[in-house]
């Protein structure tokens, strides 16, 4: 399944380590790539590329001047997460039918098209909350799960659990 996270408006003076977060998200609960859009942000692509070169990935992150020529050229189904959407969990066996999306999360205020250009308008609660976390709750669902044990190729950090402290290898 390939997963492709799409970030609006970035705003880099403000959303500098949001969007880092999404971007760290992503990767790690099982995305391929984040887009983002906006204000272009040499910084926090750094700052990604930088997790992706010491815990391995593959994992891309790219800038995308015309958001919306980036979701209508997707090949693939839109999934636009809005605390105004339908409930994840009432079409979540739909979206996982499909092995190409691209996951669309707000930076800014959120501009109508992007509810018409998504293929499904998802909330994964219908409350004001971050969209780091409605971001990790839908990679979650999508992969049952699965993303917790992924495998990262190329890293050159591990954790190694462990019931206290902390091991990096």
């Amino acid at each position: 399944m390939a997963v492709t996270v799409f970030r609006l408006s970035h705003r880099p003076c403000r959303d500098r380590r949001i969007s880092t977060h999404c971007g760290l998200v992503a990767r790690a609960f099982g995305a391929e790539r984040i887009l983002y859009s906006g204000t272009r942000d040499t910084q926090m692509e750094m700052s990604v590329r930088n997790v992706v070169k010491q815990w391995g990935g593959p994992f891309t992150v790219e800038y995308r001047k015309d958001w919306k020529a980036a979701i209508r050229d997707f090949r693939g189904k839109v999934a636009h997460l809005t605390m105004y959407g339908i409930p994840l969990r009432k079409r979540i066996n739909r979206i996982r039918q499909h092995s190409s999306i691209m996951v669309v999360i707000g930076g800014g205020k959120v501009p109508p098209d992007a509810y018409k250009l998504a293929d499904w308008n998802i909330s994964v609660t219908s409350q004001p909350h971050s969209e780091v976390a409605a971001l990790a709750v839908f990679l979650h669902e999508y992969f049952q799960g699965k993303e917790v044990a992924k495998r990262f190729r190329k890293a050159r950090k591990a954790v190694i659990p462990q019931e206290r402290g902390k091991k990096v290898v």
